[in-house]
């Protein structure tokens, strides 16, 4: 491993000596020689414990699914044994969204939401995209109620941009998927 090091002109300086300390007089665990802690802003603020980062991630997939992963199970044969919830307004709703699924206001949960889903179906929410948090709203508003409920990460936007079939008011459409967010040529990206 090479050691923190200082950039001069663009140029990386700095290299690891026989003691594990760098040239720049910085160890390979970020420390430098005189104790202080060297400046990098990835590791300015040190990583957690194995223990604590596994709990983390752990609930971090607990409480969220991904476009394709709910596109994955969606089109499966048989009960995907969720149901996806559109937390927008109707203006957005007719726009586009998910096939399938349930248009349900955040602002509206409070009093519809036990009309519309069954308490004992996980519900998986979005909204418009990683930009906006009205799904994160939408799903504690859920789950004050009762609801078991996940966000599907990237919201509307993602699942668009990943080239999944939508629903707007004038019927399917389908757009070309986005190299940047979508693999090309392959079903899944692997992860």
């Amino acid at each position: 491993m090479t050691a923190t090091s200082t950039t001069t002109g663009g140029a990386r300086t700095g290299g690891t000596r026989t003691d594990g300390t760098g040239t720049d007089g910085i160890r390979t665990d970020g420390i430098r020689t005189d104790g202080t802690i060297a400046v990098n802003p990835v590791l300015r603020v040190a990583p957690v414990s194995p223990a604590v980062a596994a709990a983390y991630f752990g609930a971090s997939l607990a409480f969220h699914a991904d476009v394709s992963d709910v596109a994955a199970a969606l089109a499966a044969d048989g009960d995907p044994g969720f149901v996806v919830l559109d937390s927008r307004s109707t203006e957005p709703w007719d726009q586009g969204h998910v096939p399938g699924a349930v248009h349900l206001p955040t602002a509206l949960i409070p009093e519809q939401a036990e009309q519309l889903l069954d308490k004992a179906v996980p519900v998986v929410t979005y909204c418009w995209g990683p930009g906006c948090n009205g799904a994160t709203r939408a799903a504690l508003a859920l789950a004050e109620l009762g609801f078991q409920v996940k966000e599907m990460l990237g919201g509307f936007e993602y699942w668009a941009r990943e080239g999944f079939e939508f629903e707007t008011w004038e019927g399917h459409e389908r757009r070309t998927a986005d190299p940047l967010t979508a693999p090309v040529g392959a079903e899944d990206c692997g992860c």
